[in-house]
């Protein structure tokens, strides 16, 4: 849950997990440069005892049914595009939990007692939810699955002898392409079905607009103090939309430069003049309304959702001006930075967010809500030149000035065969580089690759001193694919999936790097074109001119002609004669 919405919910909903069946809530974020942060949240309870009798009220059928057959016990899925911006829009929603690499990730803890029953329902259960969510998720096979040993840890309540008998598996899609086919499934699993309540604001031109978007799906089981268990699925949406470009209407499309009066500049820039314009953070001066950066008014709210959960939430703060519709009520949290709205169920509900009132840069600055400083920054890109030989680095900084202590994965593919010998590390800090930065990395979980039957997973336990930057490299070699391996759009190259880093200490946090395009040799793929027509032509001059030997017989003109030819002969004869 979102940090500062945390003391407001367990005010107004004691022990929600327990009591409520089903919830749902938008919380909306001012964010740097004219962006605006939506998450949607919606999370529903049901009992055990009413799945083990396919009694589904608000879990729907479809995704239980292959929960049970492929033995899953706790799932975790995601859809991902675009990247955050960690520095600008500083840490992530819900701190990672609900965010995913780019294209599509899924894990999940399975049934099984050995390793070859786990890849068994593992096979089940990817090709059923491919099915479900119009999505490749058929294509994530064994070389595109892992088993973390370091990374994930199970986020609901599962005895001792359950986990004994359960088995991990990680697999994910980087060159996936989220798009409004899997929106659709997913809107589909909620009970109100996108029909009412915040539901109702989600639109796919909207979604997939954004510069950011991820869609989460959490499915686990979770335990109260008397034993009481129940299934909870949450759904997850989180977007980073562009206010300016949300509030385009429909029938102009097209973005067209603002003119040069419009432009918002940083004055204090020293290189400012009248031919260069610095973007300034207008933050403080955004201006929106929610029918503007959805397309559409909310529908009210959802019959089967908890009247007591506030549907709505603006996290900024209380200087700030909002209107709300008529008959919404209020409620503002302790600390003054957030506030949110209930109203009647069978109405529509507007909220504005005017420009704000501030004259000065004092002013403006309390009308603002700086986004948090995460634990780290990650950065991850290829080293290297040539096809044959290349290598990874990763830049991870800690700004805080305690240390943070992390797991490093990386789920790479078969073509890239790692040098583990070369693994290093580098600490650089203010007073300069380290010479103890061997003692950095904690514990190594290494999984070599096996050529076309499973990937390279790399798993690190590290600390970071405080406000230092680590530099994290590795050599690979590229192996070279066969002909038939090659995609239609081999030049392009391949996509490797984003590393994944949970933070331990001081508290923990997900988040990804962004995915790599790692160019592999590529035959000419015209060249088989060119041998087989090369080929067949020859072939055909070979056999013709054979075959006419073979079979054709020359005789004169006169004697192959019969009676009637023999005729038609003479005239032309006759004729030629003439001339």
């Amino acid at each position: 849950m979102i940090p500062w919405l945390a003391p407001l919910l367990a005010s107004l909903v004691p022990g929600l997990v327990a009591a409520a069946d089903y919830h749902e809530q938008l919380t909306l974020r001012p964010l740097p440069l004219s962006q605006l942060l939506a998450s949607f949240n919606f999370k529903s309870n049901t009992s055990i005892a009413d799945l083990e009798a396919h009694n589904f009220r608000l879990f729907p059928r479809s995704l239980g049914q292959i929960l049970e057959y492929a033995g899953t016990r706790e799932l975790h899925l995601r859809f991902t595009l675009g990247r955050w911006d960690a520095e600008n829009w500083g840490a992530r929603p819900w701190d990672g939990t609900k965010e995913g690499g780019t294209g599509v990730e899924l894990w999940a803890w399975m049934d099984a007692e050995t390793d070859k029953q786990a890849d068994e329902n593992w096979l089940t259960l990817t090709n059923a939810l491919s099915g479900l969510f119009c999505a490749s998720l058929n294509f994530i096979d064994e070389t595109r699955t892992i088993r973390p040993a370091l990374s994930f840890q199970p986020e609901g309540h599962h005895t001792n002898d359950a986990l004994a008998n359960t088995r991990l598996l990680h697999g994910v899609l980087p060159h996936e392409v989220v798009c409004t086919e899997n929106l659709t499934p997913f809107l589909k699993l909620l009970p109100c079905h996108g029909k009412a309540g915040i539901a109702s604001l989600l639109d796919g031109h909207k979604l997939f607009d954004s510069s950011f978007q991820s869609m989460a799906i959490d499915v686990k089981p979770l335990c109260d103090k008397s034993g009481k268990c129940v299934l909870q699925m949450e759904q997850t949406i989180d977007m980073v939309m562009d206010v300016e470009r949300s509030k385009r209407p429909r029938d102009n499309p097209i973005p067209r430069p603002p003119p040069n009066h419009e432009l918002i500049c940083d004055t204090s820039k020293p290189y400012h003049d009248d031919s260069h314009c610095f973007p300034a953070d207008h933050l403080s001066n955004q201006d929106w309304t929610l029918s503007q950066i959805f397309g559409r008014p909310m529908k009210g709210t959802c019959p089967l959702a908890d009247s007591s959960v506030p549907p709505v939430c603006l996290q900024v703060p209380d200087s700030r001006a909002v209107h709300a519709s008529d008959g919404s009520k209020e409620i503002k949290t302790n600390d003054g930075m957030a506030r949110c709205y209930t109203f009647p169920s069978d109405s529509e509900f507007a909220l504005v967010l005017p420009k704000s009132e501030a004259k000065t840069p004092e002013e403006a600055s309390k009308d603002l809500v700086r986004p948090m400083q995460p634990l780290l920054y990650a950065e991850r890109s290829f080293t290297g030149q040539g096809q044959q030989h290349g290598g990874v680095q990763a830049i991870l900084t800690n700004p805080n000035p305690y240390e943070v202590e992390f797991v490093y994965l990386e789920s790479l593919p078969w073509f890239m065969r790692v040098f583990l010998h070369t693994l290093s590390t580098r600490i650089s800090t203010s007073a300069g580089p380290d010479s103890s930065s061997s003692s950095l990395i904690k514990e190594i979980h290494y999984r070599p690759a096996l050529d076309r039957t499973r990937g390279t997973q790399l798993e690190l336990q590290m600390r970071i001193p405080p406000r230092c930057t680590v530099f994290l490299t590795y050599d690979f070699e590229k192996a070279i694919l066969r002909y038939t391996e090659y995609p239609p759009d081999a030049n392009r190259g391949f996509d490797v999936a984003a590393a994944i880093i949970r933070t331990l200490e001081p508290s923990v946090m997900n988040m990804r790097t962004t995915s790599l395009l790692l160019y592999l040799p590529t035959p000419d793929f015209s060249m088989p074109y060119n041998v087989i027509i090369f080929t067949s032509t020859a072939i055909a001059l070979a056999f013709g001119g054979l075959y006419n030997i073979l079979v054709r017989r020359l005789v004169g003109a006169d004697e192959a002609a019969g009676p009637m030819g023999k005729w038609k002969l003479r005239n032309i004869l006759k004729r030629l004669s003439k001339r």
